[in-house]
């Protein structure tokens, strides 16, 4: 009896839309939703850093050089996380860092997606000569250790922001490319494509009108999970000082200039290292909600 009420007031409600069924689907992972959260925790107070922070992540306190947090020993409110070796507030640093880290993932992200999905939609409709050029690019890029890549990649352009950006795109590339052709070529052949090239569809119409919107699903976890690898690799070139310089309060360089510390002050390089954690884990786990939304084999029952 209760089993037959349920149904029927389902189908009164009526068929659900797109976005409901995602969010079903992604919620019922409370990781997911517990990444979610604490992401957009973390990207508010990025966005609106200029008026969370209590301080500029440059000015400087010397009279509070290396102060402790709040709850040890000496700690004192006006400074709630202490103070770095030069005075600077912890508490606003983390969170202007917060805004870079993230500008970097994102842009990564953006950029690598974009690029990606050109060349891989190219590489899968021409075939071919141009297919084997880009992939074997795209295998070469592979075939050198990540890290080593982009510190390649800096030392030939310098270190600063934009060029770490462009050393982890680069890093990052093949990954989106070769996704975009794999989903592309197991689309070619699908009834849907052969109509649309009967009627006529041009190439670049079919490319990216047709085919792309069937081959975004895997692309959007590939990208959301990307950004926390970009998060990781920009922070590895900025501990070895070719990231964002100083006095840019990047996450990385932070645990760089207070790894001296780690013994006297702990708390100057803990801070930096647990943002990074924090915000690394959160877009994994939402990551792994997007995957399970994605994926009906992998929805849950």
């Amino acid at each position: 009896m209760a089993a037959d009420v349920e149904s029927t007031l389902v189908a009164q409600a009526g068929p659900k839309g797109p976005f409901a069924d995602f969010w079903d689907s992604f919620s019922e992972n409370r990781g997911a939703v517990a990444g979610l959260v604490l992401l957009t925790l973390i990207a508010g107070l990025a966005i609106f850093a200029d008026f969370v922070a209590p301080y500029s992540p440059i000015e400087q306190f010397r009279e509070f050089s290396k102060a402790p947090p709040v709850w040890e020993d000496g700690g004192t409110w006006k400074f709630i996380l202490g103070t770095d070796a030069l005075g600077r507030d912890m508490l606003s640093r983390l969170i202007h860092g917060a805004r870079v880290s993230l500008f970097i993932g994102m842009s990564v992200m953006v950029v690598s997606v974009s690029i990606g999905i050109v060349l891989g939609l190219v590489a899968a409709f021409a075939g071919g000569l141009v297919d084997t050029l880009i992939m074997r690019v795209m295998d070469l890029i592979i075939a050198v250790p990540s890290l080593v890549l982009a510190i390649l990649v800096v030392a030939i352009l310098g270190p600063s922001l934009t060029n770490t950006i462009v050393a982890v795109t680069v890093v990052y590339l093949p990954r989106y490319v070769r996704l975009v052709r794999a989903s592309a070529l197991s689309e070619i052949g699908k009834d849907y494509v052969v109509a649309s090239r009967t009627i006529g569809v041009g190439k670049l119409r079919l490319m990216f009108v047709t085919v792309l919107p069937n081959c975004l699903a895997p692309l959007i976890v590939q990208a959301a999970l990307g950004v926390s690898d970009a998060i990781l690799e920009a922070a590895a070139l900025g501990f070895l000082g070719l990231g964002a310089q100083p006095p840019i309060p990047e996450w990385g360089s932070m645990l760089a200039d207070s790894r001296e510390f780690i013994r006297s002050d702990p708390w100057i390089v803990t801070l930096p290292g647990l943002a990074i954690l924090f915000t690394v884990v959160s877009i994994n786990l939402m990551g792994d909600g997007l995957r399970d939304a994605f994926d009906p084999k992998l929805k849950r029952s």
